[in-house]
């Protein structure tokens, strides 16, 4: 019952991107190939659940539905009118209650359509499939019954999410020993991650991080995600390998599953591109930005919302650029729109006559003047309001003090230097500040010590659980404090005076440009085949031997071999300018990578994929982006949630609660 696609991986005649693949499946091989094509004015109705839903408004958009003969999108669990002329779609996940509905909708002597074409987001257990193939009355009025394998929702052409806002509170929180609870979790992300694979015919080598107790020391369930996580995909595609036409039997890509603890600075410190600033900065509501316009009638200035999005060039140009460098960018080309647009001209001119000639010109060029001109000014606003803000807070100087910290050129005494002299900054900022600082000198706040930082820092009880619950990330509970008293341990590794390294070879553009997540260079040592295979299990090596761990049998790694020393800091020559003139190719910000972006895709590699559990966040999405570039191979991440520095903390907040509510999420 497997739906097949037609060459849609990287080891087929046509490359097509992540979002591409996803959005042609839907459109094309269910929507286009579904209906009894009676005439070609034949429309359809298209019936989702709740989830599908979600992923069907995340890859395409209304106007393409509409395009596939579609003239009305109905909820499975909603009253709906009987249109027995018409046939209908359901696109639906392979649950109990959504076969029951559908039965209903389409059995006895008056069903509510004249056919049903019925595509399940993932495999559909055999039970279900008996209990449609024993109700004779509705097998005639089946059209299709197939398996679409497309439940992961696309937040960007080389992203996705699983949906699982509260993954971070089930799987890593007080409440996260509830063995059933925390295998629902995993057993639906990886089920939502296996259709990744089995949509893009893609037949991963599946790493994944691996625990820390290694040596015969007690592991921690929490250590223990990204295994059972990789176990549970691992079993899926196996299953997809034999039920799936033509899916591949050899390795065509990479998966490599981490989890939060990986990188706890990328979180929370202030990332510098257009992107990430409007979405930590601006009061936007997803990728919506609310801003006010004139009003037609002559009243108070209206709100009108605009969406920044793919489908903007603007904004597909200047969000991974610094934002500097997105202003500068801003002024050059609305300069020269108005010096080469007719309509401009004539705008700017100052009274006098226009010949016939130019008022046909300027009424020719009146439609894309006003359309670019509308597109440009949104932005032109955006990155005012940008600029604005980052003066008012501060942003500067504190976002100076957050790269320093993270690579070893900052310690204690510009911290405390900072939190007594600038008393003034946002209670949130000097939040994330401790956080960054915790992550690099965890030895700062064993015992009374981080009580003391926050007092200077003048933070509540509230607030000090975030910089707490970040050592639950971590797992190791051996690591807490025999007293009582709260004290931070991470990694060994991170022990040193620099939580990263300056790269080799790439000069540093802009100022405030300085910092990379950490999975920027795990996929670059992934790629040269350096990632450390005792940290970095593989599930299609030959299979260890198996030990107990809190009641479950997981897997042995071979011992741990030593590793490099400490990292050392290297510090690296500053411009007492706010920001530094365009000296060098980036590798994700120049105008030629970014127009050619689609074309690129001709001469790729295998794709890599990238997973993180417990939220990404929108400097892990733009490194993707950047070594798509870079490496000539399409890198594609996946996560949890993407998250901004104010929903990750609220969340890490809530982790050393018992029970959290959903609308305690709603920041």
């Amino acid at each position: 019952m497997s739906f097949s696609d037609s060459e849609t991986s990287s080891h087929g005649t046509e490359y097509k991107n992540f979002k591409h693949v996803s959005r042609d499946r839907l459109l094309h091989e269910m929507l286009g190939s579904s209906g009894s094509g009676d005439s070609r004015s034949s429309w359809k109705v298209l019936i989702m659940d709740k989830v599908t839903v979600k992923v069907m408004s995340s890859t395409c958009k209304m106007a393409d539905i509409t395009d596939q003969g579609v003239s009305l999108v109905e909820d499975l669990f909603r009253r709906r009118q009987p249109l027995p002329t018409m046939d209908a779609i359901y696109f639906i996940q392979p649950s109990k209650e959504n076969v029951v509905m559908f039965l209903s909708d389409m059995s006895g002597r008056e069903p509510l359509y004249r056919k049903a074409y019925v595509y399940f987001s993932s495999p559909i257990p055999k039970d279900l499939v008996a209990r449609i193939k024993n109700d004779t009355s509705v097998i005639p009025r089946i059209g299709a019954l197939g398996e679409m394998n497309l439940e992961y929702f696309p937040i960007d052409s080389q992203g996705f999410v699983t949906d699982h806002e509260r993954a971070l509170e089930e799987l890593f929180g007080e409440s996260a020993q509830n063995s059933r609870r925390t295998d629902a979790c995993l057993n639906v992300m990886a089920t939502r991650i296996a259709t990744v694979f089995a949509s893009l015919k893609e037949f991963p080598f599946v790493r994944y991080r691996g625990p820390k107790g290694r040596d015969g020391s007690t592991t921690n369930f929490r250590e223990l995600v990204p295994e059972k996580l990789a176990t549970a995909i691992w079993n899926n595609i196996t299953m997809y390998r034999s039920s799936i036409p033509n899916f591949p039997q050899k390795e065509t890509c990479e998966l490599l599953i981490l989890d939060r603890s990986v990188d706890q600075i990328a979180p929370v410190i202030h990332e510098w591109t257009y992107d990430a600033m409007c979405h930590d900065l601006l009061d936007m509501d997803g990728n919506k930005y609310v801003h006010e316009v004139p009003s037609k009638s002559g009243g108070p200035p209206e709100k009108k919302e605009v969406l920044l999005e793919d489908q903007d060039p603007v904004w597909l140009e200047l969000r991974h650029t610094h934002i500097a460098d997105a202003s500068e960018r801003l002024h050059d080309r609305f300069t020269n729109f108005v010096s080469k647009n007719k309509a401009a001209q004539m705008e700017q001119r100052d009274g006098g006559e226009l010949s016939t000639r130019d008022l046909q010109k300027m009424v020719q060029a009146l439609p894309q003047y006003n359309e670019q001109k509308e597109r440009l000014s949104i932005h032109v606003e955006i990155a005012g309001e940008l600029n604005k803000v980052i003066r008012e807070m501060g942003l500067r100087e504190l976002g100076q003090l957050e790269q320093d910290l993270v690579f070893g050129d900052a310690g204690t005494k510009e911290i405390i230097h900072f939190l007594r002299t600038k008393q003034d900054t946002a209670g949130e900022n000097k939040l994330r500040l401790m956080m960054i600082y915790a992550s690099v000198y965890p030895e700062k706040f064993e015992g009374d010590k981080a009580a003391k930082l926050m007092q200077l820092a003048k933070l509540s009880p509230e607030d000090m659980k975030a910089v707490k619950n970040m050592r639950m990330l971590e797992g190791s509970e051996k690591r807490k404090a025999s007293s009582g008293s709260f004290s931070l341990k991470f990694d060994s590794q991170k022990k040193g005076k620099a939580a990263r390294q300056d790269r080799t070879g790439e000069e540093e553009t802009w100022q405030l440009f300085r910092f990379y997540p950490v999975i920027e260079e795990l996929v670059e040592k992934m790629c040269k085949g350096d990632l450390p295979k005792d940290d970095y299990q593989c599930m299609n090596s030959p299979q260890p031997a198996t030990r107990e761990v809190n009641g479950s049998s997981v897997r042995n790694a071979p011992p741990k071999t030593a590793e490099s020393t400490n990292p050392r800091s290297v510090r690296s020559r500053r411009t007492p300018n706010w920001a530094r003139s365009r000296t060098s190719d980036d590798g994700y910000s120049s105008d030629s990578n970014l127009r050619s972006f689609s074309t690129d895709f001709k001469n790729m590699g295998q794709r890599i994929f990238v997973f993180i559990i417990g939220g990404a966040t929108r400097s892990e999405l733009r490194v993707c982006h950047k070594l798509t570039s870079k490496l000539r191979r399409e890198v594609v991440l996946g996560t949890t949630s993407l998250d901004d520095p104010p929903q990750y903390i609220t969340k890490l907040k809530l982790l050393s609660e018992k029970e959290l509510s959903v609308d305690s999420l709603r920041i």
